[in-house]
Parts: C-alpha cells; sequence; structure tokens
C-alpha cells in the first residue's frame, strides 16, 4: 500500500526520487508526488493520476536539490485529488511528511491543533502528523525531537519519510507496523517502501525494525530505537534482481498477496478495535443497522463467495434473516425490496459492473446501501450511501486473496457488532469474539509458514482431471472459494457444493481420476463428513482434509489432512481458505501457468 522514498546526496534528486518511484509503480497508487530541499526551501509538487501525470507537471520547471522525499498515494482518508496527495505540508510549510499506514486517532489529533489555530486543507490523516512536527518545532524544539514527540502521539500504523527546509542536510524517516527499508550508498544514502526502489543506486541495505527511527546524512545514517538510543545494524547485501525485488523476492504477486494476509487482516481489523468494543469511525453503526430487519448482500465471484460467509455469520451472531444474491441475478430479477433492508454490496475494485447496477437499483427502491470496498475513490465508494473500507492494499494478481480474507474481516466486525446490538450475544461473548478476531493475523502468520506440505501434496495432485470440493455451513461458503480459486488459475475443473448434496448428483463424477477436498471445521457436523469422505474413497477418488489443529479423527479416512490454528468455528473461513489458495497458487505452478495474469480474466471486471 502506497510507496515511499527518500534520497540525500550528490544527484539531482528529483530525477532520483522520480526513478525510484516508478519501481515501486506495482504496489498500486492513485497520485504521486515529491518535496525537494534547496536553499532554505521545501518545494512540494503533487498531482492526482500516474507518475507520468507529475512528470508532467514538472517539465518545465526545474526544480534544484539534493536532498527529498517522494511518494505514491494508495488512497484511505480522503478521495484522489491533488490537495490530498502527499508530501502534506506543516502550517509553516517547511516541513513536509509522506506516510504510509493509518493514524487511528487522527480526528482527535486534528480538533487538537484546530483549538489551536491550526488550518487544515485535506481530508487526509498524514496532514495531522504534518502540523504536529510544525508544531513542536515551532515551540523551539529541534526537528528530531519534534518527530519523538509526534510520534509518541501516533496511534496507529506508520511509515515516515520527513524533510524540513531549516534542515537541507537530512532526511528523517521511522516506521512502526510498515516497512521501510534504507540504501547505504557511496556519499548518498536512500530510504523507501521497497527494495526496487533503491536497486539503482545500491545493494547494502538496512531493514528498519519496528519502532526505529533514522536520520540520513549524505556520509553516514543514524539508526535510534523507539527510547533514542543509538543502533549499530550490519548491512545486508541484496542480490535479487529488479523483478524478484518488486515482489518483495515472491516468484509472484499471488504467492506475495498470500503471505500480505496477516497484515493487511491486522491493518483491516486494528482500527476498528477501541477499547475492547468494535467501532466504526466511518458511520454511526446503530443509526444505520439498528432497525434492520433483513440483510441483503449482493456482490460477484470472489466478493460473492464472502457474502455467503457473511449470511451465516450475520444469522448466527444477530439472528437477522440474510438474503445473498449474485450482483447479476439481483439487477435482472425484480427483487423485492422491503421497508428497513440493510443492503450492503461488495466490490473489491469498486468498479464491478453488475454490481454498481445492483446497488442503483437497491437504491432506486429506497434502500440505503453500505458499501464494502478496497478502493477509496471508487465509484462505488461515491455512490454508496455508506462505505467500510477493507484496507487490504493494492492487489496485482488477478485472483483475490487479501482482498477476499479483508472483506471477511469486514463481514465479520459487522456481524458480531449487530449480535451485540441486537442483544443477541451478551457481553462476555463479545468481548471473547473481539479476542478471538484479534488473534486471527497471528494464526494466519502461523499456517503460511506451513506452505512446503501444501506444495509438496500439489506436486503429487495438480495432474487430476477433477477436484470437488464440499463443506457444510461456513465450509460449504469456503468451498465455492476454493474451486474458484482453482479454476482460475489452474484451469483445472473444479467445483464446490454442500457436502450433504454429494449423493444428490455429484457422486457420480467421482472415480479415481478425482481428488475430493474436504474442508472440515465445522465441529458439530465432523461425523457427517467423515461419512461423506469414505463414499469418495470408496469409489477411487483421493481426498484431502482441511481441519483443526490437533483433531486426528480424519486421520483414517483421508489421504492428507491439512491443519489449521483453532479458533471458534464460525471464524473458520479467515483460517481455511488459505491453504485452498495456496494449493490452488502451486497446482498452478506446476502446470506451467502464470498465476498473476489467468487467461481471459481480468483483475476488475467493468463491462457485463
Amino acid at each position: 500500500m502506497c510507496g515511499i522514498t527518500g534520497y540525500i546526496g550528490r544527484e539531482e534528486a528529483v530525477f532520483v526520487l522520480l526513478d525510484s518511484l516508478k519501481k515501486l509503480e506495482y504496489r498500486g497508487y492513485d497520485s504521486a508526488g515529491i518535496a525537494i530541499l534547496h536553499e532554505g526551501t521545501v518545494t512540494v509538487r503533487k498531482t492526482k493520476g500516474q507518475i507520468r501525470a507529475l512528470e508532467e507537471k514538472l517539465k518545465n520547471e526545474r526544480i534544484r536539490g539534493t536532498a527529498g522525499i517522494g511518494h505514491t498515494r494508495w488512497a484511505t482518508h480522503g478521495e484522489p485529488s491533488d490537495v490530498n496527495s502527499h508530501p502534506q505540508t506543516g502550517a509553516s510549510d517547511r516541513i513536509a511528511v509522506v506516510h504510509n499506514g493509518i493514524i487511528e486517532n487522527y480526528l482527535r489529533l486534528k480538533e487538537w491543533l484546530q483549538a489551536r489555530e491550526v488550518v487544515f486543507k485535506s481530508e487526509t490523516d498524514t496532514e495531522v502528523i504534518a502540523h504536529l512536527i510544525d508544531y513542536y518545532y515551532r515551540q523551539g524544539q529541534g526537528l528530531l525531537k519534534a518527530v519523538q514527540n509526534t510520534l509518541k502521539r501516533l496511534e496507529g500504523s506508520y511509515a515516515l519519510a520527513i524533510a524540513a527546509a531549516d534542515y537541507p542536510d537530512r532526511i528523517i524517516a521511522a516506521r512502526k507496523d510498515n516497512p521501510l527499508v534504507i540504501g547505504l550508498g557511496k556519499d548518498e544514502n536512500l530510504v523507501a517502501s521497497d527494495i526496487p526502489a533503491l536497486l539503482a543506486h545500491t545493494r547494502e541495505v538496512i531493514y528498519m525494525e519496528e519502532g526505529e527511527l533514522a536520520v540520513l546524512y549524505r556520509d553516514h545514517v543514524e539508526l535510534l530505537n523507539s527510547q533514542g538510543d543509538h543502533i549499530v545494524r550490519s548491512p545486508l547485501h541484496v542480490d535479487w534482481d529488479a523483478e524478484a525485488a518488486e515482489k518483495g523476492g515472491y516468484a509472484h504477486f499471488m504467492l506475495k498477496e498470500i503471505h500480505d494476509q496477516a497484515k493487511a487482516l491486522s491493518d483491516t481489523l486494528r482500527p476498528r478495535i477501541k477499547a475492547g468494543d468494535i467501532t466504526f469511525d466511518e458511520f454511526d453503526f446503530e443509526e444505520f443497522c439498528g432497525n434492520a430487519r433483513r440483510i441483503v448482500i449482493t456482490a460477484c465471484g470472489t466478493a460473492w463467495h464472502a457474502a455467503m460467509v457473511a449470511k451465516y455469520a450475520f444469522e448466527y451472531f444477530a439472528r437477522i434473516p440474510v438474503e445473498v444474491d449474485i450482483a447479476s441475478e439481483y439487477r435482472y430479477r425484480n427483487p423485492v425490496a422491503q421497508e428497513n433492508d440493510l443492503f450492503i454490496v461488495i466490490s473489491q475494485s469498486g468498479e464491478t459492473a453488475d454490481t454498481l447496477a445492483a446497488m442503483r437499483l437497491a437504491k432506486k427502491g429506497g434502500n440505503r446501501v453500505l458499501a464494502i470496498t478496497n478502493v477509496v475513490g471508487s465509484t462505488l465508494a461515491r455512490e454508496a450511501d455508506l462505505v467500510l473500507f477493507t484496507l487490504a492494499g493494492p492487489e496485482i494478481a488477478v485472483a483475490s486473496t487479501k482482498a477476499f480474507t479483508t472483506q471477511l474481516m469486514c463481514l465479520y466486525l459487522l456481524a458480531v457488532k449487530l449480535g451485540k446490538l441486537r442483544s443477541r450475544i451478551d457481553d462476555t461473548e463479545y468481548r471473547a469474539c473481539i479476542e478471538d478476531l484479534r488473534r486471527i493475523p497471528s494464526q494466519a502468520e502461523k499456517l503460511l509458514s506451513t506452505q512446503d506440505l501444501i506444495q509438496r501434496f500439489a506436486s503429487r495432485q495438480f495432474n487430476k482431471h477433477k477436484v470437488f470440493f464440499m463443506g457444510r455451513q461456513f465450509d460449504y461458503a469456503i468451498s465455492l472459494e476454493s474451486a474458484l480459486k482453482l479454476k482460475e488459475i489452474s484451469y483445472t475443473h473444479s467445483e464446490a457444493f454442500a457436502a450433504g448434496e454429494l449423493k444428490h448428483g455429484p457422486i457420480a463424477l467421482v472415480d479415481t481420476h478425482t481428488l475430493v477436498v474436504a474442508i472440515a471445521t465445522q465441529t458439530a457436523l465432523f461425523d457427517k463428513i467423515v461419512s461423506n469422505i469414505r463414499e469418495t474413497s470408496a469409489r477411487g477418488a483421493s481426498s484431502l482434509v482441511i481441519s483443526w489443529e490437533g483433531e486426528r479423527l480424519f486421520e483414517s479416512v483421508a489421504d492428507e489432512v491439512f491443519t489449521i490454528p483453532k479458533t471458534r468455528d464460525c471464524f473458520s473461513p479467515l483460517l481455511s481458505i488459505i491453504p485452498a489458495q495456496l494449493f490452488a497458487y502451486y497446482c498452478s505452478i506446476q502446470r506451467g501457468n502464470n498465476p498473476d495474469k489467468p487467461r481471459n480474466l481480468a483483475k476488475s471486471v467493468t463491462v457485463e
């Protein structure tokens, strides 16, 4: 999400920063900007759109200076625009800041600053940081001290690069929960959010650790911990090529994005849990949801599968009826709108044509619409009454992974909160659910460390003619998404069905060329799944079970068992999808496909 770069050295900083930002374009962005230090000034140029638009803006303007910072922004606060682009500046326009991450308490800090007559220009949380540093600096503190005092007040996540007109000999960088890497050159030093931005200048790097702050000079770098103590750390030598560096060392963007999920889930969850309560700063939850008698959810593809999980979640926690429709069906079937329907639309891109049409139909019928999307400034975000952003960051691979799991996280937060609002779960259960959701990111990280097991299994099973996924309740919904992932990128015939439907037709297709994947996390139905597996094994099919860590019931009936960390049964989709994503990825590789760009598919389906 977003790209940061900073440079101090011998060369013209404008050209270094623009070149570095181009190396970060793969991260996805909607605006770009730079700030250059020269002769006691800081010159900021920024624009909505691509880096080429920024270059065009700079074409007839020579901005000299050998130090500066740059940014490509993926909007999270405020729509994509020139004024919301980074860098953001403080009240004196002499301190510039670029920022990746989310400042959770920015509204409180903004009010505090406004009470001291600070005037804001943008809608961003980043501008708060610039004004705070500027405020402390104008109180007589040095730049470093002003930055340190500002960091103490920030809640949330950040990677920062800071330039000040009065300090043209240095760039300051800091990180918390968002990556930054320092590049050590000869008479020049750099900082960036990822290695590709550094490779044209150096292959000697220092990865900044959590809570650290760095001061970059032309001839050296000072590294400090959160207490302000100096740190000495030896640099690492990077031998990746540029293409591998863009993917963070992963072979493909899809694999990188599968591994990004632990952080993406944390980023989506953390701003919405405050003082042990689920809160949505984006809208008044009780006003919007309190009178709902029915929930209607519409989406397409992977987002529709998230909606299927949500149906079970809302009915489980809030005991409210839920209708889920494929958007292309909803828009054409003359649906019945009811008073006090809670209408939810889901789209990763916010530009899915059928989903937009369904939303417009719902609004025409008098429904208020809550949109769940990953893209600030998208059509869906602009036209919906309310928006909940997934905060997954850009997805480059066509097949969705982290966008899906962050959609699930948003939907679970809504379901649990509605259950509490409707008094369907008590305070004890509510707090327990929140704690279980808090643990999901670390459990996902643990699960991803077992990918070698899945890779080996895929190497034995990738040539199966047919793959059937089955499960019950929440597991059925995840079976649908698992089958879609496999067919999207490996081109294997795969389909999913509710396990109880096995004998109602699908079993006729089961033979020795079939792999059956049973997702089994609904503990009360384990015996049913065992019977289903035996029925398919008796007809020559190979079998895989995805179930809980420590569960041994399936070892005697399945050919292979993958386990996931234990959480409550209803939250299992957040974890059980990860082995299925990895299986699809490795089957694609075994078949010689490019999993990032599957044939005939597009990332955003903007036509019918």
